[in-house]
């Protein structure tokens, strides 16, 4: 895996030399613009319009606008020249238990490696968070951006989720929730399905059983055009708009995810 970040792990009085790189790996598909005309890549140009001109890469800089259209500049000086630890180092502040911590806050996931000579307190590290059933909370400054990160025990090596702050997490009072609660009521028995539901839903997770499948239509239909075939769409089974109230519709979902529950025990057993 490619290193995008040294740097060290401040535990206690123990220095940890460890190395950042990317867990995961987003499979899009990626198109590029063409020409309607003639099917040819269109340039993507970077023009200055007060000196009417295209501007190479090595001339662009960093600017903030701190009133409309006023710019103060910042070059990569300044940038390095930032006195926060956070930058060389990835300092724990907290202990705390992974279920506390809502998923809303997680960004992107690393797995952190010892670099050389950091090995075996790497490795206590790790044994010290399974013993103790708690995840590190610290913070980490990678390209300019200094971010809240939980360090965790992910696959048998330590792991680094980056973290939103606190205040850049919206509130979900705006959305009215409390005040529809409050106008809106609902009997034992809609609850009592919904909750019938759930538990016949219920599973076990298992990622890899989950599968992109817009991706895999998207690229059917790519390979059908690459030979040359005429592009079969699917056609979807429109059933009849019933008209059907809230206590019908969850009798139905019942029915229909204790015959989902069948299958999965027929599976297991056969």
């Amino acid at each position: 895996m490619r290193t995008i970040w040294k740097g060290a792990i401040s535990f206690g009085l123990v220095n940890i030399p460890i190395r950042l790189s990317t867990a995961t790996s987003k499979k899009n598909i990626r198109f590029k613009l063409l020409h309607k005309e003639c099917n040819t890549p269109v340039d993507t140009k970077r023009y200055c319009p007060k000196c009417d001109q295209e501007v190479d890469y090595q001339e662009l800089v960093k600017g903030y606008e701190y009133e409309d259209n006023k710019f103060v500049v910042l070059r990569d000086e300044d940038f390095d020249n930032i006195p926060v630890k956070s930058t060389k180092t990835i300092d724990i502040v907290d202990f705390v238990k992974l279920e506390e911590i809502d998923p809303v806050y997680y960004i992107k996931t690393y797995y952190l490696s010892p670099a050389e000579g950091g090995e075996k307190p790497y490795l206590l590290l790790k044994r010290a968070m399974e013993k103790t059933n708690k995840v590190a909370i610290t913070k980490i400054t990678i390209r300019n951006k200094e971010s809240l990160a939980v360090i965790r025990v992910m696959n048998n090596a330590l792991a680094l989720e980056t973290m939103y702050f606190a205040d850049e997490v919206r509130s979900a009072d705006e959305l009215g929730i409390n005040e529809m609660g409050e106008k809106i009521s609902i009997n034992d028995k809609e609850e009592k399905l919904a909750v019938e539901i759930v538990n016949n839903l219920t599973a076990e997770f298992k990622p890899e059983k989950y599968t992109d499948e817009y991706r895999e239509e998207l690229m059917r239909i790519i390979r059908e055009k690459i030979e040359g075939k005429e592009v079969e769409i699917p056609e979807t089974v429109s059933e009849e708009n019933k008209v059907l109230d809230l206590m019908e519709r969850l009798k139905a979902s019942v029915e229909a995810s204790e015959e989902k529950k069948e299958k999965k025990v027929k599976k297991k057993t056969g």
